[in-house]
């Protein structure tokens, strides 16, 4: 029999490689973009044209490369930065293993016209599936101008797997942010479709946040700076109050290269930890700088997850450096003393403390308890001689009068489409201003009013992604929202899914966006804010399921538009909040699978205090 084992062609094996390594038209930008940065460029521009799809152009004035180089570098695995095996664990560098641009030859068709200062003319060179079909002597300016265009026009099944262009463009905004991020003193420019996005002046890394997350940060910014022996630390961290509910704007870079670490995050957030509730996450920009002979970055085909000698030392120092800055800036806890509003409604702050009320609290036993020596033990005998009743009866006299005052503002509403063996108003009770019992034919549930109002808004949303879009309030003042521009691509995404749901959003210049109507359960003058907060989830939604950008809309507004723990319900909301839950298709859980309620019966009661 005939054997079995060939060798590939040479442009099969480069279109396989470039599967790693160029997996999106990002992917590119951020190999070109390194390699302009390599070439000691101090000026770099990016170009791009139907997100990339059909055009990625890079242009700097770095040192440009000679003839003989210009056709070398095309080839698999080669490179400038490494001479024997002990140069890769030197490596200072953003790119050294000579795969990107075999890469991006094997899958797009490539011009580059690239000079040196020394020479007189540069040269052009154009491929073409890993084929030169034509090399030239052009008049160029010093540096490099690389173009790749008709990205994966040979490997029609991986285009096929290209997002939107809304989508693949916010991905290239990402990885353009982390190059420009890692090197403030670089001018950086950004077009697309002939429309610039981003230009970026030389300047200090906090001015360099600032032009590339947006002006929130001006006042909002913490610096942070540790030298050791071992390794130096700086860059900014967010204040506290600039923490956010999802994980957004955090970079880590390790000698300048940005990387992803759930490890070092981690120490972060125990930086943090007094100081932040547990659900929101902060801000940083933080760089570390250390020897390359202690950190691998060649465990990754993309170089953004690496691996450190010692990593326990890196956690300490990063977890220590975070909280000696927000300590040493006085950022610490602060009490909030201003009162939720739904307090001054309650009957027992809002009606008057009349004589006779004082007479009877003062007279009760529990008052005595608290007032005189020898009564804080002291059980009053009472003729129920049930010893579930003792003691309880006078803490019902506190607050009777007052609830049945609160009954009579809030008529009683029948409870519809429950399997509850009482159905009045009074049967629902809040706690804690988070939870709703609801007593039922052998027990009681108890429902999360949170994960309840998320269930119903959900199959809300949904129905009107189905059926017929919701219908907007337009707004008396239309609100202007100015984003970061890559929020800014994120909703040129999601416009036509936001106006199903009742969203009025068009665009306003260049990242801003004018809010011309909103659902009616959106307050007026909190569109801004509406707007943010769900960019904030859309933009971090995470999920080992891949959903569509309208069902991440969908369940990112439900959890940003639910009604959140320590909010108080009157007891009509707390009847329509029960009666929308069980109408709904999947009553028991929110759309990521939390339970909206328990159920407890009388018998796990008992079992529970062992009767």
């Amino acid at each position: 029999m005939p054997d079995k084992v060939t060798l590939l062609p040479d442009n099969i094996a480069n279109q396989i490689a470039a599967g790693e390594v160029i997996q999106r038209p990002a992917s590119a930008v951020k190999e070109l973009l390194e390699n302009a940065v390599d070439a000691g460029a101090t000026y770099i521009q990016l170009i791009v044209a139907d997100a990339g799809k059909s055009l990625i152009r890079v242009i700097d004035n770095g040192s440009g490369m000679s003839e003989t180089d210009a056709r070398m570098c095309f080839e698999r695995h080669a490179t400038s930065k490494i001479k024997d095996i002990e140069d890769l664990f030197h490596i200072r560098t953003m790119g050294f293993r000579g795969e990107a641009l075999a890469s991006i030859a094997a899958v797009a068709q490539v011009e580059i016209k690239t000079k040196r200062e020394e020479d007189e003319t540069g040269v052009c060179i154009e491929i073409e599936n890993s084929v030169v079909k034509k090399q030239e002597p052009v008049a160029t300016p010093t540096g490099t101008n690389l173009a790749m265009k008709n990205l994966f026009f040979n490997v029609p099944a991986r285009r096929n797997f290209l997002k939107s262009n809304a989508a693949e463009m916010r991905h290239i905004v990402e990885e353009f942010t982390r190059v420009a991020m890692a090197f403030p003193e670089i001018l950086f420019t950004l077009t697309h479709n002939d429309q610039q996005l981003f230009h970026l002046e030389p300047g200090n890394l906090k001015q360099r946040i600032i032009q590339l997350l947006g002006n929130a940060y001006k006042t909002k910014l913490v610096a942070v700076k540790e030298d050791t022996d071992y390794m130096n630390i700086y860059g900014f961290a967010g204040k506290p109050d600039a923490a956010k509910k999802t994980r957004g704007d955090q970079y880590f870079f390790v000698n300048n290269r940005y990387i992803r670490s759930a490890y070092l995050n981690h120490a972060v957030m125990n930086a943090f930890q007094d100081t932040i509730p547990k659900d929101v996450f902060p801000a940083y920009v933080l760089f570390i700088d250390l020897d390359p002979t202690v950190v691998d970055v060649n465990v990754h085909p993309t170089k953004q997850e690496i691996k450190f000698e010692d990593e326990k030392i890196i956690y300490a120092f990063v977890q220590a450096a975070v909280k000696h800055a927000l300590a040493q800036f006085s950022v610490t806890p602060t009490l909030d003393f201003d009162l939720d509003a739904t307090i001054q409604q309650l009957p027992s702050v809002s009606q008057p403390f009349t004589e006779e009320k004082k007479s009877a609290a003062a007279a009760s036993s529990i008052f005595k308890g608290f007032s005189q020596k020898h009564q804080a033990h002291f059980i009053e005998k009472t003729e129920n001689t049930d010893p579930k009743a003792i003691g309880l009866k006078h803490w019902k006299s506190f607050y009777d009068d007052s609830y049945a005052d609160n009954l009579a503002s809030n008529p009683e509403k029948p409870i519809q489409h429950l399997p509850f063996a009482h159905r009045s108003a009074a049967d629902c009770k809040q706690l804690l201003n988070t939870y709703i019992t609801v007593p039922s034919a052998d027990g009681f549930l108890l429902i999360h009013q949170q994960a309840a109002h998320e269930r119903v808004l959900y199959e809300k949303y949904l129905m009107a992604n189905k059926i017929h879009p919701i219908a907007s309030q337009k707004t008396m003042f239309p609100t202007t929202v100015e984003l970061p521009p890559a929020d800014a691509a994120i909703m040129q995404e999601i416009t036509d899914d936001l106006h199903l749901l009742g969203f009025i959003i068009e665009p306003f210049g260049r990242n801003a966006f004018v809010v011309q109507g909103s659902p009616a359960d959106v307050a007026q003058g909190s569109e801004k804010q509406t707007i943010e907060d769900l960019l904030e989830q859309y933009k971090n939604f995470s999920s080992e399921v891949k959903f569509s950008s309208r069902e991440k809309i969908i369940r990112s507004l439900a959890k940003q538009q639910a009604i959140k723990p320590g909010t108080s319900l009157s007891v009509t909301e707390m009847h329509q909040l029960i009666a929308d839950l069980f109408d709904c298709e999947m009553p028991n859980s929110t759309a990521d699978g939390q339970p909206t309620y328990l159920s407890f019966s009388k018998e796990q009661l008992e079992r529970m205090f062992g009767k």
